[in-house]
Formats: structure tokens, C-alpha cells, sequence
């Protein structure tokens, strides 16, 4: 097939899925063509079956602001015609199912019918999508794709819940790359964070408010009253100086570092020994998994897809959203030394089922359908 993929090309979940899901599909032999403002993050890699379409935005004074959603649809219109697409699969609904939608009746006027797939990653519906202003071009834009997908069964259920939709909803989850993400041999570096064989625990974000890193710091400043540790915070974002400031308030410095964005984070996953994710809403939990993928069990908060991911008393525990006590108490159970080989196997064992060769299988089959149901 030629595919064409639409995303965000950020560390965000939506476009490091859409990303990671282009490449294993060029990989199969596939034909992808990614149509965005700027090279994904993680399109680090030459393949002979991946191109990339640059969306150039007019600088024409008269508007205010750059009209990025009428680009992208005359973008994709170009990208269909020239490359001789078969489907456009878009991921997250605002604006790129919306510019899809456009694109779409423009090439049905020449007598082209290009199917499209939406894909829901979660803020496009929990938070973007709820915007009054928004909300009925989220709907028309879902109701006028030609297959929708959402990556957990709560995602799927809120956005039935939230919006007119009269589209059948197909669940594919999120997946990790098992070649990628698994424990590998850096003792080395565990002995240089933790010189006294401390335990370490990792979160990893774009430090949102909605990720609750507040919850992560009051949790470790009582874990490390009972058991030796250290935490290592991953990525970057509004509340990064906010919970350096706190870290420092609490006396945590020597035991916290916050090292920015990481592109090779499971090298920082193969030595950790937990992984917190206390967030208030995730669809489904993509920083998760790929921590279990490194055998690393996971505290989180039961919010969202996460309860569908994290298996609780078996690969870690589940608590509700803001309740530190409870995650306190189970992270202690985890981390003791006749605990933690179990949970860590566990973990592993769960995020083998969501290898990313079944998962793509999944799309490649759905793909098919929705070309097979417009013919």
C-alpha cells in the first residue's frame, strides 16, 4: 500500500505513535509519506519506502495568524495525486482530520476518493475537543472519516461520550518496539546515580499540570525515608521549574536530577527500578509501556487507558488520581528485594502483548477494510 501519515512531529504520544507506526510499516514494504510542518522527532532513520512532505505556510500579511489547516489540505491534495496514495491515515483530530476532510472533497471534484483513517490519541478529544468553539468541527471531522480508531476502550468510551459520533470506533492500542526498548547492560551507569546501590525510580513527561509531577516529589520525599533511593525526571515543559524549586524546598536536590529530554530513554529505563505515571487523564499510557518493555513496573494513577495497561498487584499498582499514601505504600511493597524480580518479570510479559508487529498487523488489516468498504 502507499500510506500517507499525518501528524504532530513532536516527543508528544500522538506523533511519536504515528512516527514509530510509518517506519515499521515502510519496514513491511509499505509505501509512507509523512505530510507535516517538520520532520518527526523520531524520523531518524534513511528507508527506500519513507518520504517526507514538507507543509509550507503562506506568510501573506493580510492574515493574523498563519492558516496552517488549509496548507496541510492542499499539502495532502498534492501528496495523494503525485504519489498516488491509497489512504490517508491522520492522527489527532484538530486540525488534521479536519484539513483531511477538505483535502478529501477536493480530490473527490477531480474524480479521485481517497479513503482517510482518523486516529484519537486523547487531548484531541479530552481537552481540545471540549472546547465549545471546536467541539462541532471535532465531530463533523470524525463523523466524515472513513474509519476512526482510538488507543484504549476509555478513550473510545469518552469520545462516544462527549461527542455526536455515528462512526464506529475500532480500539488499537498503542505498541513499543521490543527491539528498542528492553533491559540492557548499563550497570555502569546505575552505579554512577546510584554509587550505594540505592534504588531508582524514573518519570518521564512533558511536565504538564495534568501529569501531577507534584504528586511524583511528595511521593519520593516519603519512599526515601524507608528505603534508599534516587529519582531521575525525564523530559521538559511549564512545571519543570516549578518542581526543581519544590525539589529544593524539600531538601530532595542531591537525590532528584532532571536531565531535560532524552531521545535513547530506554538506556535510563534499563536501570531503573520503578516508574511513576500519577497523572490526572492519559489515554493510554505509551511512557508506561515502554518502561515495562525494560522491565520496569509502574505506579500509577487508575485514570483513562492506564487501568487497561497497568495490571494491578501484577505489573504494578493502580491509585487513585492525587492519592500519594497509597502510591507510597505500594511502591514500598515493590521495591523490596523479594518483590521486585516478579514485578519486574511481569511487566515485561505484559508489554510483549502490545509488540508492535501485532499491533501493526492490526492497522494493516484495518487499512484494508476501510479501502475494501468504499470500492
Amino acid at each position: 500500500m502507499r500510506i500517507g501519515i499525518v501528524c504532530y512531529p513532536t516527543f508528544g504520544g500522538s506523533g511519536v505513535v504515528a512516527t514509530e507506526l510509518g517506519k515499521a510499516l515502510a519496514q513491511k514494504g509499505h509505501e509512507v509519506h509523512f505530510i507535516t510542518y517538520s520532520q518527526p522527532i523520531r524520523l531518524d532513520f534513511f528507508n527506500e519506502n519513507i518520504f517526507y512532505h514538507e507543509v509550507n505556510i503562506s506568510s501573506y500579511p493580510l492574515f493574523q495568524y498563519p492558516p496552517y489547516e488549509s496548507a496541510l489540505a492542499g499539502r495532502m491534495v498534492d501528496v495523494v495525486k503525485h504519489a498516488n496514495l491509497d489512504l490517508l491515515h491522520v492522527h489527532y483530530a484538530i486540525p488534521h482530520a479536519t484539513s483531511a476532510y477538505l483535502a478529501k472533497q477536493i480530490l473527490k471534484s477531480e474524480g479521485l476518493n481517497i479513503p482517510v483513517v482518523t486516529t484519537l490519541h486523547g487531548t484531541d478529544i479530552s481537552i481540545v475537543g471540549r472546547d465549545p468553539a471546536l467541539s462541532p468541527v471535532v465531530t463533523f471531522s470524525i463523523n466524515e472519516s472513513d474509519g476512526v480508531t482510538a488507543v484504549s476502550k476509555d478513550l473510545k468510551i469518552d469520545t462516544e461520550s462527549a461527542f455526536k459520533v455515528n462512526k464506529d470506533i475500532e480500539v488499537i492500542y498503542n505498541f513499543v518496539d521490543l527491539t528498542r526498548f528492553y533491559k540492557q547492560e548499563k550497570e555502569h551507569f546505575k552505579r554512577f546515580i546510584c554509587p550505594n546501590n540505592e534504588k531508582l525510580l524514573v518519570h518521564a513527561s512533558n511536565f504538564r499540570k495534568v501529569k501531577r509531577i507534584v504528586d511524583i516529589i511528595k511521593a519520593f520525599a516519603k519512599i526515601r525515608k524507608h528505603i534508599p533511593s534516587k529519582l531521575l525526571m525525564v523530559g521538559d515543559g511549564e512545571e519543570r521549574q516549578n518542581m526543581e524549586h519544590l525539589s529544593r524546598d524539600l531538601g530532595l536536590s542531591e537525590d532528584i536530577r532532571f536531565i531535560g529530554k532524552l531521545e535513547a530513554i530506554e538506556e535510563v529505563l534499563s536501570v531503573a527500578d520503578l516508574f511513576f505515571m500519577p497523572s490526572e487523564k492519559e489515554s493510554f499510557g505509551l511512557a508506561a509501556l515502554e518502561a515495562m518493555a525494560c522491565e520496569v513496573p509502574v505506579i500509577s494513577s487508575n485514570t483513562g487507558g492506564l487501568a487497561e495497561l497497568n495490571i494491578h498487584g501484577v505489573t504494578g499498582f493502580l491509585s487513585n488520581v492525587g492519592d500519594i499514601d497509597d502510591m507510597v505504600k505500594n511502591a514500598l511493597f515493590v521495591l523490596q528485594d523479594d518483590q521486585l524480580p516478579t514485578f519486574k518479570k511481569n511487566a515485561l510479559e505484559r508489554a510483549k502483548q502490545f509488540d508492535m508487529n501485532v499491533i501493526v498487523q492490526q492497522y494493516e488489516a484495518y487499512y484494508h477494510k476501510i479501502i475494501d468498504s468504499l470500492k
